[in-house]
């Protein structure tokens, strides 16, 4: 986005890895990259910048400029906006953010069902997931976690011993809930897997006899080269593993995966990206990492 005194500009990238939106208050246009930006401020939305689209706001409205837009099966949303990034009171591309993911743990429980006395999300993407999947399951949704909202996303810390002190900060076990009950625990991912041990082990700590963990994604085998800061492959847990060696590494009682092909559901049907969990990129990857190579 570039703006000036008289002039608004948003472009979005042909794929559409990214959301961009444009809201209106009074006489004034607003451009976002999520929806409930625009609630935030009781502006009204307009509409979402198509893949592809220029927009140029000023005096006399809005411009668009589609030269650059792909066909839609060519497009390549980021599904790790609907999975984790976007908030779920967010809308892309017309799709509810908090819908995705209630639609995930339906999935989880259709494909992977264990019994147990309580479903649990861990904060915050999981949460819903795991309504969606209480609600398919008919076991109990409770809450077994208090989380400092001030510590950030753990899992980009580059050091192993900044992310298990922050997990430890950031979540917090209510044992009341979890004591003497068979629980499942929804997160939307597993990319290290240094975090996920350390909150399983945290459940069990407060009494849980057994821990079922259910991720509301695909495994993470591969990098991001769009937007998502995933490590490189050596560092994924389920990079050259199968689910049972990661089970062991993080603990739990069993594990399973939300199916790849379930992906284009929680979507909304909407054309995708998903690189990170089958290595097949709308575009060449780059051949080597040139960041900072030009800078004096």
């Amino acid at each position: 986005m570039v703006s000036s005194p008289r002039k608004l500009i948003g472009a979005r990238d042909p794929y559409g890895f990214k959301p961009l939106c444009i809201g209106k208050r009074d006489n004034a246009y607003i451009l976002a990259s999520e929806t409930c930006a625009l609630d935030t401020i009781g502006a009204e939305f307009i509409r979402d910048v198509e893949p592809g689209e220029v927009v140029i706001i000023d005096k006399d409205g809005i411009q668009s400029d589609r030269t650059l837009c792909l066909p839609e099966d060519k497009q390549a949303r980021c599904i790790f906006e609907y999975i984790y990034f976007s908030r779920p009171d967010s809308y892309f591309d017309g799709m509810s953010v908090y819908h995705s993911r209630i639609l995930a743990g339906k999935f989880l429980a259709i494909d992977s069902p264990v019994d147990a006395d309580v479903v649990v999300g861990v904060p915050e993407s999981g949460n819903a997931a795991a309504m969606g999947y209480a609600m398919q399951s008919g076991i109990p949704y409770g809450t077994a976690f208090v989380k400092n909202s001030y510590v950030g996303r753990t899992f980009i810390k580059p050091q192993q011993k900044s992310r298990e002190s922050s997990v430890q900060i950031k979540l917090n076990v209510l044992k009341e809930a979890v004591n003497g009950k068979r629980v499942i625990m929804i997160d939307d991912s597993i990319v290290r897997g240094t975090t996920s041990d350390r909150i399983v082990q945290m459940l069990k700590d407060a009494g849980a006899t057994e821990v079922h963990v259910r991720i509301s994604s695909p495994p993470f085998i591969s990098e991001c080269y769009f937007g998502t800061d995933v490590p490189n492959r050596e560092q994924l847990i389920a990079y050259n593993r199968t689910l049972e060696d990661i089970r062991k590494i993080i603990g739990c009682d069993t594990l399973a995966y939300l199916n790849i092909d379930r992906l284009i559901e929680i979507s909304g049907g909407k054309a995708i990206c998903k690189g990170c969990f089958n290595e097949i990129y709308p575009m060449d990857p780059p051949k080597e990492d040139i960041r900072g190579k030009y800078k004096k």
